[in-house]
């Protein structure tokens, strides 16, 4: 029988929770070459603002089932907004490196936290239907990541130091959820007795996890440094190629929303590979793109095929974690970081050696490991609905 996701109130709240985190993220990546010119640094220093991002999501991978045990899941993503909210606030008042790089940290702490209750909380409360309404959601999210892009893009393009301003554009809709749309009838969270989820994890569910690990790294290793490339290619303005970041958030958007109903006929397992595979070929034309017009579309191809990754990657974690959701989560962060700490740092790193382009080699490695992967370690994931 035809199965839908009801896109009710709860729905939506979650939903645009991660739209205020992702139009963070979606500034915070492209912004990078207009803050390194402002504190006046090189590819591996602006990097660690990067790596603080994965240290902090390493962080709530950690604290994840202790929180949810603790508070349950509503409660903790909560907690997560108001402390992505204190450090995207210190980010924007600061200047000085070492405080740029510690509000990173906190604000991480913050959209890592949502992120992870997100996923188990669309995964409870779906069941079989949570790969659509998860990726649903992320495509709702992405208006958030193309907005923030769009914004600073914008801001800096016309008033060059006032770019930073255009971040805290997210903190008005934060209020909004919080004050408005939160549902404030008093929470029964009973801890379990059994404590937080823990115990041993299966070989399948590690290998799966360097793939997440692959996933995640070509994302962030694309997001993070693509303006740079676009810009050491094309010759371009770093507000013009910051601006032309958009594309990958575009494709983003439209991949999560429409992959699920392109690709349902499939097992998740192909639908990640018929993606990974589209990412690749987009980010091919990329690298070797000197014109800004081809850039942006294989920017927005690419974008394409990162779409879903993390959402596809996340649910075959769960279904290799024996029913421990918040558990395969809280390990998920973990890869996240791994990945969002140390791509853009080895990348950063290596482009200050190397040169930018001839460092980009690491984005199709990433690619094909995360492919070979999700080939040969199969999940226990079902996907049975319809749109």
């Amino acid at each position: 029988m035809p199965q839908f996701i009801t896109r009710d109130k709860y729905f939506w709240t979650i939903a645009l929770q991660t739209v205020v985190v992702n139009f963070f993220l979606g500034s915070f990546g492209p912004a990078q070459p207009l803050l390194r010119a402002d504190q006046g640094t090189s590819l591996t220093i602006a990097g660690l603002h990067g790596t603080s991002l994965g240290l902090a999501s390493i962080l709530a991978g950690l604290a994840n089932p202790h929180l949810a045990h603790r508070f349950g899941r509503a409660k903790t993503g909560w907690i997560g907004m108001g402390i992505f909210s204190l450090g995207l606030s210190i980010f924007v008042a600061a200047s000085a490196v070492p405080l740029t790089i510690g509000a990173a940290l906190i604000t991480g702490f913050g959209t890592s936290t949502i992120i992870n209750n997100f996923v188990t909380s669309m995964n409870g409360h779906y069941g079989k239907l949570a790969p659509v309404a998860i990726t649903q959601a992320n495509a709702i999210a992405s208006c958030g990541y193309v907005t923030g892009t769009l914004v600073v893009g914008s801001i800096a393009n016309n008033y060059r130091d006032y770019w930073r301003f255009g971040m805290l554009l997210a903190l008005p809709l934060a209020a909004y959820l919080f004050f408005v749309m939160r549902d404030k009838s008093p929470e029964v969270h009973v801890p379990s007795e059994h404590g937080p989820q823990s115990g041993k994890l299966s070989g399948a569910f590690w290998l799966a996890w360097i793939g997440f690990v692959a996933c995640i790294s070509s994302e962030f290793a694309t997001s993070f440094w693509a303006a740079a490339l676009v810009i050491d290619r094309t010759e371009s303005s770093p507000a013009i190629s910051t601006l032309v970041i958009a594309a990958l958030g575009t494709g983003m958007g439209l991949g999560r929303w429409y992959w699920g109903k392109i690709l349902k006929r499939w097992h998740l397992d192909v639908q990640l590979k018929i993606i990974i595979a589209i990412q690749f070929v987009g980010f091919s034309v990329l690298w070797f793109s000197h014109n800004l017009l081809i850039s942006f579309f294989s920017l927005f191809v690419a974008g394409l095929g990162i779409s879903s990754q993390f959402a596809l990657a996340s649910l075959r974690l769960i279904g290799l974690s024996d029913k421990r959701p918040d558990l395969a989560i809280g390990k998920s962060s973990l890869a996240a970081g791994v990945a969002i700490g140390g791509a853009p740092f080895a990348l950063g790193l290596l482009g200050d050696h190397l040169g930018i382009s001839r460092a980009y080699i690491m984005v199709p490695i990433l690619i094909v490991i995360s492919f070979l992967i999700v080939q040969y370690v199969p999940s226990h994931m079902e996907q049975d609905v319809e749109l």
